[in-house]
């Protein structure tokens, strides 16, 4: 039998993926994780949006309010963006489906990855109860899901 899988947000494993062009790299999740195939993976990425970006935040509620039609995903500038959002969710929801991994990590408070808390909207940094676009549609679907903080502070058994 092989080793546990992993999806992991690629920001997180060191990956330059995120809106500013950079990685969030977490040398103690991998390390965490190393008992794992990691699979790497950007909802951002696979909606076809570039690196760097503008940031993005979801506007009057969270991911399931945005899968419903009810809420959108605006950068700085206010472009909607809630296409590609939806477009890397579904993308990152087929690789969940094909690679059925024992565990699926997070980047917190990103409008697609954040779990249980993101972004409130008005780029001020406040935050606000909700699942980022791609946990949200991840969760609908019946997957467990962890941001990195949660893996850290409790690493979950295989």
């Amino acid at each position: 039998m092989g080793k546990a899988k992993a999806m992991v947000s690629a920001c997180l494993v060191g990956i330059n993926c995120r809106y500013d062009g950079k990685s969030q790299l977490r040398p103690e999740l991998v390390e965490c994780l190393r008992d794992y195939q990691l699979i790497p993976f950007c909802p951002e990425y696979l909606g076809e949006l570039p690196t760097p970006r503008l940031p993005s935040e979801i506007c009057n509620g969270d991911g399931a309010a945005v899968l419903a039609g009810a809420a959108l995903v605006l950068n700085r500038q206010g472009d909607d963006w809630t296409p590609y959002f939806i477009k890397g969710a579904e993308a990152t929801l087929r690789l969940y489906q094909e690679v059925r991994p024992d565990l699926i990590v997070f980047k917190a408070k990103s409008p697609s990855c954040g779990v249980g808390q993101i972004y409130d909207g008005t780029f001020t940094g406040k935050l606000r109860s909700g699942d980022g676009v791609t946990a949200a549609l991840l969760r609908q679907k019946g997957a467990c899901l962890y941001s990195e903080t949660d893996i850290l502070q409790n690493k979950p058994e295989k």
